[in-house]
């Protein structure tokens, strides 16, 4: 459905404008089918995107502050979302051996179990899959690069990243 018709109007002030309001509908319509999915198997969004994080530096330890630092939803609250996450049994947490005020936190094999469930449908492939192709996608990203004002360089783009 276009936007004008989601949104229930018939006119923007330039593309400029109706871009903007569509990033935001989009974001928020994609964030709600992700956090429906996650509250499946008992987490949130953030909860995941945590795990996720802690996943990539599995098996070595991650402190709060980079786990903080990785997130895509910047939010004060780290510990709050790992001592949620340690209640459930999905991380673990531990002294820090290279700095004493620091903790170490790990994910758990429960954790990466919860992970490998989740995994597919929170790629939302169902839905990327049914309305774009590939090369659109591919589309999207630069296009979303370049509005947060990154373009890609000869380097990075042969390397895939």
């Amino acid at each position: 459905m276009r936007i004008e018709e989601e949104i229930q109007t018939r006119k923007f002030r330039n593309e400029q404008h109706k871009a903007t309001v569509n990033i935001v509908f989009t974001s928020n319509w994609i964030t709600g089918i992700l956090e429906k999915r996650a509250n499946l198997e008992q987490i949130t969004l953030q909860q995941f995107n945590v795990l996720r994080i802690l996943r990539g530096q599995y098996p070595k330890p991650a402190t709060n502050s980079l786990v903080k630092e990785r997130m895509l939803d910047k939010m004060p609250d780290v510990s709050r979302i790992i001592d949620r996450l340690v209640a459930k049994e999905l991380v673990s947490r531990g002294k820090c051996s290279t700095d004493r005020r620091a903790v170490d936190v790990m994910i758990t094999p429960k954790g990466l179990d919860k992970l490998e469930a989740l995994e597919e449908s929170m790629m939302m492939m169902d839905v990327l899959q049914e309305n774009i192709t590939e090369e659109e996608c591919r589309i999207l990203n630069e296009l979303l690069d370049k509005l947060r004002g990154h373009e890609p360089s000869i380097s990075e783009d042969s390397q895939g990243k």
